[in-house]
């Protein structure tokens, strides 16, 4: 089926493309300086939010898409909107999933790094913004690891999607929600090319992951 290039699953593969890519992209813009700032900054407040950030790492996805749901609704206090039952709504659901795994996950590799380089590079007379890439440099082992986990965490989710997408063909079906309906179907074929492509997706980011690793290391030493 993959082969012949069946439309229905490439359609379905191209939406989770979207969907999972937009929602990755927007936790890392948002979750890694959040992480930077719990991971090297002292302010009041800051053990809760690490608190939160860690406790968010666990959220169950069916909560997120009810809690989602209920704001997007038409009783909801965004329901003018319209988004429920669309892409952009399935967006922000993965979103609050992946935002607590990249920033906790960031907060975690950036406070590894020695406060005494960040010492040494502020005497040297670094700009603050200077520091920060430099914290941001040293710690990026593990921000490639907040970026596996938070991908990770997002494409292979189903409750939440389903929830605030409603599984819509063409418009918000994704492999995830289509796998479970083909398998509940007995058609097996398309279940099967689906659960191959997102299994391969998830190996060829992975692997990616690992040679921009591999390579940092082979830099360092």
């Amino acid at each position: 089926m993959l082969v012949s290039g069946a439309t229905d699953v490439w359609s379905i593969v191209l939406v989770s493309v979207q969907v999972s890519g937009a929602a990755v992209l927007l936790a890392l813009v948002l979750g890694i300086p959040a992480g930077f700032v719990l991971g090297t900054k002292r302010f009041i407040g800051r053990r809760m939010m690490l608190v939160i950030a860690n406790t968010g790492m666990g959220l169950p996805p069916v909560v997120v898409g009810l809690v989602v749901a209920m704001l997007l609704s038409r009783r909801g206090p965004f329901g003018k909107l319209e988004l429920l039952y669309s892409q952009p709504a399935m967006v922000i659901a993965q979103l609050v999933i992946a935002l607590p795994i990249v920033a906790a996950v960031s907060a975690a590799a950036v406070s590894a790094v020695p406060r005494e380089l960040r010492l040494q590079a502020r005497s040297l007379g670094a700009s603050p913004w200077q520091e920060a890439f430099m914290t941001l440099k040293e710690a990026r082992m593990g921000l490639i690891a907040a970026i596996a986990a938070g991908f990770g965490s997002i494409i292979s989710e189903v409750g939440a999607v389903t929830m605030v997408g409603g599984n819509l063909a063409g418009k918000t079906r994704v492999m995830t929600t289509a796998i479970v309906q083909y398998t509940r179907m007995g058609d097996y074929g398309p279940a099967l090319a689906l659960a191959a492509v997102l299994m391969g997706m998830v190996l060829v980011v992975n692997i990616l992951l690992a040679r921009v690793q591999s390579s940092a290391e082979r830099f360092e030493a």
